[in-house]
């Protein structure tokens, strides 16, 4: 049954840590006993900090770096036991555009990673045109990489992770360095591999509103543990009743110590505390104490939470949001 299971999901994190090694042989718990499962057919988002544990996960799914402990299931293969079979399964963009080779030129690129999984004539080359023009890059795709624009080598990196047409796609930080336009460009495209191609994308980046706006799904990790797991909706419905924006004339004299975290914003003499509130005493209560500092009220308005106020709620009070695997697990299997 549990193999059945796997076989059902596009990947499965078991138990899964990596430690390392510092000069001082002082050791570094990058990520702690991580269990995850990724349903196929979605976006996925990974987010966290730096330092979070997201990067060394990918890199652990792309058997880059070897897990200390733990097990990790593509489409059912075991990466560790069954690692070209998994590999085959995924296509990878890693930070910093570190899978092309900038002294060859775009379509270059593409055909020897189509070559390196396997791909082969007429099938390798219309399946490269079709990338580079859905990316925008056909009438440069025989001009060295190095000589492309930050953003434009981003975009052929996706194209090299897209080549072998992989039904898993691993995208790190995808829309680092692109202008506004490009970045519309690879959401949009992002969405439709989605939608019409059904693979299933794995998304770490920093830029929330871009997770916001593509993901299904949104795990959360902090100093390499996972603390929020579970479909965006939800965990956007957990606050919805308790984002509220707060307008004052003056200056705050003092720090709102004993106050759940707000974001402060000052413009002249105006006063802008917004964030997530547990329940309207807490709300009344930071009402009453802005009054008794002489602060005139002029606005309070409840706002529809957004992806990076959670996100910094979820991290600043450690609130595990995590649901169950097993009610998940049987989800998915009644599904199928």
């Amino acid at each position: 049954m549990k193999q059945s299971f796997e076989k059902c999901l596009a990947i499965r994190i078991e138990d899964l840590s990596k430690v390392y090694t510092g000069a001082n042989r002082e050791t570094v718990l990058a990520v702690d006993h991580l269990t995850l499962s990724v349903a196929p057919g979605q976006v996925f988002g990974f987010l966290g900090t730096n330092g979070a544990g997201k990067t060394t996960t990918i890199k652990m799914l792309c058997g880059l770096i070897t897990p200390t402990s733990g097990r990790i299931c593509i489409n059912g293969y075991n990466v560790q036991h069954e690692h070209h079979q998994a590999m085959c399964q995924i296509g990878a963009v890693l930070e910093g555009t570190r899978n092309v080779y900038w002294r060859l030129s775009a379509w270059e690129n593409l055909m020897y990673f189509g070559r390196l999984k396997g791909r082969t004539g007429r099938i390798l080359k219309s399946h490269a045109e079709r990338l580079l023009r859905d990316l925008e890059l056909w009438e440069r795709r025989n001009d060295a990489i190095r000589t492309f624009s930050r953003g434009m080598q981003q975009k052929v990196a996706i194209a090299c992770a897209l080549i072998s047409d992989p039904p898993i796609v691993l995208l790190d930080e995808p829309t680092l360095g692109l202008d506004i336009q490009a970045a519309q460009t690879v959401k949009s495209w992002i969405e439709r591999l989605v939608r019409e191609e059904r693979k299933t994308v794995i998304l770490t980046t920093h830029q929330l509103d871009i997770a916001q706006d593509l993901c299904e799904h949104v795990a959360i990790m902090r100093k390499g543990q996972l603390i929020s797991n579970q479909p965006l909706s939800e965990l956007l419905h957990l606050f919805q009743q308790d984002c509220y924006q707060i307008r004052v004339r003056g200056h705050l004299a003092q720090p709102l110590a004993h106050f759940p975290p707000l974001t402060t914003e000052v413009e002249g003499e105006t006063t802008t505390l917004s964030g997530l509130f547990a329940d309207q005493d807490e709300l009344h209560s930071i009402l009453t104490a802005l009054h008794c500092w002489d602060l005139p009220l002029l606005s309070v308005s409840k706002q529809e939470p957004n992806l990076e106020k959670v996100f910094m709620h979820v991290l600043d009070n450690g609130v595990a949001i995590n649901r169950e695997e097993k009610k998940r697990e049987a989800s998915l299997i009644s599904r199928k």
